[in-house]
């Protein structure tokens, strides 16, 4: 993921931060309690293709 990219890439529900996660390929929330996939190295920023977040992932990220 290039660093640019992922420094400008807010949740597009909560405008908040996203941790990426190099091995799901996913973008984290934890706002929203949503991870965004990462296709083909493009990420799907659509909240009806994110996965949510179990409470044990989101406490991860802390």
């Amino acid at each position: 993921m290039d660093k640019f990219l992922l420094d400008i890439l807010v949740d597009p529900i909560t405008k908040g931060p996203l941790v990426y996660n190099k091995k799901n390929q996913e973008l984290l929330s934890r706002a929203s309690r949503l991870a965004y996939p990462i296709r083909d190295g493009i990420p799907v920023m659509l909240p009806e293709e994110a996965r949510e977040l179990s409470s044990d992932e989101v406490e991860a990220l802390d």
